[in-house]
């Protein structure tokens, strides 16, 4: 909204010529979203300390997380505006993109939110169940990767449809109408190995922190005509708008670190896990860096991996490969602290990221 008022004051006052430029509104985007998250925080803990939203710990977990019950939750409401409102506020919102963006994270965040609801307040311990879950999952997965198709058949831009592969300059297959499918598996399985990584202080929230600023580079070099040419990355005009949201979700990812950081003040909750899930896979789909993504995320991928290995060798030989899944509480039972635990996943997160941004030139 304030980059298309401001923008239509520009003839008279040139110093809104600013506006227009990605790097202002991402930086600004992104600060909005971090004092809009730090002097929000306060009043959603106390807020919902008082209407007892408190986090429920399993019996069978970590015996150290015990304590952590009663901790207000649902902290991802917070996520949601520091991303969303930020983005409606200097993105083009003539841009489809910016409108599957907002969809992507808002839906995603509904069906967390309703999970999070039954849990608490309900007092449901299941939440929603697995069956119903994922149906909305899909659901919702299906409505972007349609969204994605049809927007690519009404523009003919055979770009939103091709998959590009990491390290091959010119090898970008054309899925057609199999990309709808191809959007959906991206994801759905990045929103739940989010949710499978939310289980220690700042874990999931830090590694978000960083697989945003690196898509935020990569969207930025994709909507760039110059840079996309001298890194021999797909030149899409669109994806430009894709950096102000990612520069969101990295101010709202900052702001929440401060309150989410150990011992935790308040939890994200899977309102927050699955829509910043979403909001990445859908990232990663729009800037055409889907395989990059188990790269830029590669955290999450260990995480999702060592649950499936987990039921997997349970299911087949009748015996556990790790003390516990998701794989950071295997490493609480084999007596690392949480604080040390949480920093050297932020490492290897980084080397993750750092990794992907490097495939740019190995290509």
């Amino acid at each position: 909204m304030l980059f298309h008022l401001l923008g239509a004051l520009r003839h008279e006052f040139s110093a809104f010529n600013v506006v227009r430029y990605i790097t202002f509104r991402t930086a600004v985007a992104s600060l909005t979203a971090l004092f809009l998250v730090l002097l929000l925080g306060p009043w959603m803990i106390e807020r919902l300390r008082r209407l007892q939203v408190g986090q429920y710990i399993r019996e069978e977990g970590p015996k150290g997380h015990q304590k952590k019950a009663g901790t207000p939750t649902m902290g991802g409401l917070l996520i949601l505006t520091g991303i969303v409102l930020p983005t409606l506020l200097w993105a083009d919102l003539t841009n489809r993109n910016t409108w599957i963006l907002v969809f992507a994270v808002t839906a995603f965040g509904a069906i967390g939110f309703a999970d999070d609801y039954l849990k608490v307040v309900k007092k449901q311990n299941l939440g929603l169940r697995s069956r119903p879950k994922m149906l909305a999952t899909l659901l919702v997965a299906l409505v972007i990767g349609a969204a994605v198709y049809l927007g690519s058949m009404q523009e003919a831009d055979r770009n939103s449809t091709r998959v590009l592969l990491p390290f091959l300059k010119t090898f970008m297959p054309d899925l057609g109408f199999l990309y709808v499918f191809f959007a959906v598996g991206v994801l759905v399985s990045t929103s739940h190995a989010v949710n499978v990584t939310d289980g220690l202080d700042g874990l999931a929230i830090g590694c978000t922190l960083i697989a945003a600023a690196a898509f935020t580079a990569l969207a930025y070099i994709s909507g760039h005509r110059v840079f996309s040419d001298y890194l021999d990355v797909l030149f899409l005009p669109k994806a430009a708008e894709v950096t102000i949201f990612c520069g969101a979700m990295v101010g709202a990812a900052m702001g929440f670190l401060w309150w989410n950081c150990y011992p935790a003040q308040i939890f994200m909750g899977d309102v927050g896990s699955l829509a910043l899930g979403g909001a990445l896979g859908t990232v990663a789909i729009l800037i055409k860096q889907e395989l990059l993504l188990p790269l830029v995320g590669g955290v999450f991928v260990v995480e999702a991996l060592s649950v499936i290995v987990q039921v997997m060798s349970f299911k087949l030989r009748g015996k556990r490969v790790f003390r516990m899944a998701p794989v950071h509480h295997h490493f609480e039972l084999i007596g690392w602290a949480e604080p040390q635990i949480i920093t050297r996943f932020l490492i290897a997160a980084f080397i993750f990221a750092l990794f992907a941004i490097t495939t740019l030139k190995l290509r």
